[in-house]
């Protein structure tokens, strides 16, 4: 088997992230934590793309908020799932992922970055939520759900407030979706406390049925 070779280190409030390539896949790997993401396994998040997609299809340009870039997949299934008016931010905490999509991945997900309707912000998605309003969905795969590991920042997004400031960046009868690598019942609870109709459904990381099997949360803000 062809080994992985080193492509790129970045520090991030402490940690390290690595960019590992072997021929045409790419993995992103943080400290002793193991690897982040793999280009071989992004079905789970394309699933949260599309399923906040077809929730608004029909809505005359549609605003949209990626919170995590990644590998660019979740990204790639928006523009996939939207129409030419569709106008769609990214927001992605580490300027090395948005560099690394632009100088070594974009082929990946067919350069997502590059299309007109993409505006990036290398910003804290909650950040932006508080800051731009009237979204049509929003969609988090920030970190490794509400359980993270990366950046304990994160679980600000997923506690009370953090949805709360979801619900709120959303217009009547707008749609979060939620990706997370494992189940939490206490996250549910949550979403519903803060005002959303709440649904689950599991997704595999693989097309086939094989691999892990991971939570996507859709939460509907009622009205509209």
């Amino acid at each position: 088997m062809i080994p992985y070779k080193l492509i790129d280190t970045a520090s991030w409030t402490g940690a390290t992230l690595r960019l590992y390539q072997r021929g045409d896949e790419f993995s992103i790997r943080v400290d002793k934590a193991g690897e982040l993401m793999n280009s071989r396994a992004h079905h789970s998040e394309d699933v949260l793309a599309e399923l906040a997609c077809k929730m608004i299809a029909g809505r005359e340009a549609p605003r949209l908020l990626v919170g995590g870039l990644g590998m660019g997949f979740t990204l790639a299934a928006v523009l996939s799932h939207t129409g030419p008016e569709a106008r769609v931010t990214v927001s992605e905490l580490i300027p090395a992922v948005v560099r690394w999509n632009r100088d070594y991945m974009g082929s990946l997900a067919g350069f997502p970055l590059d299309d007109r309707r993409v505006q990036v912000l290398e910003h804290d998605v909650g950040l932006v939520m508080q800051e731009h309003k009237n979204f049509d969905a929003i969609m988090l795969d920030v970190d490794n759900g509400p359980s993270s590991f990366t950046h304990d920042d994160n679980d600000a997004l997923y506690n009370l407030r953090g949805l709360s400031m979801a619900f709120n960046a959303l217009k009547p009868g707008g749609v979060l979706t939620v990706w997370s690598a494992t189940s939490d019942p206490a996250f549910t609870r949550r979403m519903v406390k803060a005002g959303f109709e709440v649904t689950q459904q599991r997704a595999g990381s693989h097309t086939a049925r094989r691999g892990n099997r991971h939570t996507i949360w859709i939460g509907v803000r009622p009205g509209g």
